[in-house]
């Protein structure tokens, strides 16, 4: 059943709406998976109130997509990057008590950062270990910069960790050439969203210049048959639809890359 291969993100990004209307409008629009955004920010509803409203509408929680603020520091020798540790503990510990088994993790941000390294790597393996011990997969995200998850993903190779794929960051980013090989079946979760090839903008799919049939192959190729997951954003050129309209488009823009990924 189509409804059950697709979801969508609850953006606290979107314009003119609160987060209750943005669920209720996913909700209206017919979809049944979600992901939420744990970023342990002063939102109004908070992220506790956003999953138990998502709860109530009837709607399952694929992951958490954990924040990422001073995510930088995880490479450097300091309390900083310690300190990083103990708050991503906490917030596995907390989804997991939430009835979330995964989670969504940055391994940069900005475009540049502190070169990988076994410090950072140390960090990670507490932090993946400490997830195992909880029964919650980590799915690290593409960003971007190249070669942290080719660096991370080969050194640590417990089953709960592997790669959340961000399409449009691939686009955007990495101008559509980055190899799947190495990540192949162990693409845990997906962030499709389309832009103009220059900057992360989070359109719908196919309002940008992102190739959906080659990504599709790509993942395809590489094994994965999870859900079809948008990261797409009620907002800017958007808004004179209204929001109701956004997310009916969003999900035949999902269904479209179901059947792509299908017939790749």
């Amino acid at each position: 059943m189509i409804k059950d291969k697709i979801a969508v993100v609850v953006s606290n990004d979107n314009e003119g709406i609160s987060p209750y209307e943005t669920i209720d409008a996913i909700a209206a629009a017919g979809f049944q998976h979600v992901f939420i955004q744990w970023y342990n920010k002063d939102w109004q509803p908070d992220q506790a109130q956003q999953l138990r409203y998502i709860r109530e509408k009837g709607l399952s929680v694929d992951f958490a997509h954990l924040g990422y603020q001073n995510i930088n520091s995880l490479w450097l020798k300091d309390d900083s990057g310690d300190a990083l540790v103990v708050r991503y503990q906490n917030d596995i510990r907390i989804c997991k008590e939430n009835g979330i088994d995964m989670v969504v993790m940055h391994l940069t941000s900005k475009s540049e950062a502190p070169l990988f390294n076994e410090i950072g790597l140390q960090r990670l393996d507490q932090i993946v270990s400490y997830a195992q011990s909880c029964g919650v997969r980590i799915a690290f995200e593409n960003t971007k910069i190249r070669g942290y998850l080719e660096y991370v993903l080969e050194h640590l190779k417990s089953e709960n960790v592997g790669l959340c794929f961000d399409a449009g960051h691939y686009h955007a980013h990495f101008n559509d050439a980055w190899d799947l090989k190495p990540f192949e079946n162990r693409i845990f979760c997906l962030h499709l969203h389309d832009n103009e090839g220059i900057k992360d903008q989070h359109l719908l799919p196919f309002d940008g210049t992102a190739d959906w049939t080659h990504i599709m192959h790509q993942l395809k190729t590489s094994g994965y048959d999870g859900r079809i997951t948008l990261e797409v954003c009620y907002r800017k050129e958007y808004l004179s639809m209204g929001a109701e309209a956004f997310y009916r488009e969003a999900y035949a823009r999902a269904k479209r890359l179901y059947e792509l990924l299908e017939q790749a």
